[in-house]
């Protein structure tokens, strides 16, 4: 059985690893395959050192949109190790349906419904790094009959506003209960800006530890572990393997 690898962020906050090892935890139940996580930054071990003990193992990125790292960073690691690499999670329904589970908890424990929804993804200036949040934009305003808008942590510049504008721009509508919907995998300092907002009524928990990813996660793994499904080296820059923020 081929190991599996997930390759996440990392953060500087302690409880980001508590929350991807429930996720570990809970992949590994579901495959039985024995899972490792390898760290993009701020956190050990990286993802070479891991693979490096892991040849061949099937790569998972735990990322939420289609930006550098997943097109080129992890690729290129993968790639000197004789790794696989899986599609990451952007655009996944299992996690525009953990979102909205998130949502209702948060509600709940806030007293009631939201009268409007902002969508927080974390922003990405890159191609395709914000096609995962607007992809759960879509799914969320299916799945809720109030407004939902997107909004971004980070100012690299994405098209839509930062979370606070979007707060305003809905009080200004006459909204008050507004709710923020975290479209971010594990705690960090864009979760620790979201819960410091003022006037939120509810903030949803991070997503990477909710069943929902748990379960995209092990079929990725079960889609991969068999044909050895790699990237196409067209798509994979040669050289030592090495990340890049």
């Amino acid at each position: 059985m081929r190991d599996l690898v997930l390759a996440v962020h990392g953060s500087a906050v302690p409880e980001a690893g508590a929350t991807v090892g429930r996720l570990a935890d809970a992949v590994h139940r579901l495959t039985g395959a024995p899972v490792a996580v390898g760290h993009l930054d701020h956190q050990k071990p990286s993802l070479p050192y891991v693979l490096a003990d892991r040849p061949g193992a099937v790569v998972v990125p735990l990322l939420l949109g289609v930006g550098y790292h997943r097109t080129v960073d992890i690729p290129t690691v993968a790639r000197h190790f004789d790794c696989a690499v899986t599609r990451g999670l952007s655009g996944e329904p299992g996690v525009g349906l953990a979102l909205y589970d998130r949502l209702r908890a948060a509600e709940r424990t806030a007293g009631g419904p939201a009268d409007a929804v902002v969508v927080a993804g974390a922003g990405s200036s890159r191609p395709g790094g914000n096609d995962g949040t607007r992809a759960a934009l879509d799914q969320l305003a299916h799945l809720v009959p109030v407004p939902v808008t997107a909004a971004y942590c980070s100012a690299n510049g994405p098209a839509a506003p930062p979370v606070a504008e979007a707060l305003a721009a809905l009080r200004a509508r006459g909204f008050r209960r507004i709710a923020v919907a975290a479209h971010l995998l594990a705690p960090g300092r864009f979760t620790q800006a979201l819960a410091a907002l003022p006037g939120v009524w509810a903030l949803s928990d991070p997503l990477a530890d909710h069943p929902r990813v748990a379960q995209v996660v092990a079929a990725r793994y079960e889609s991969a572990r068999g044909d050895g499904t790699a990237v196409a080296p067209s798509s994979v820059p040669s050289g030592a393997p090495g990340l890049r923020g």
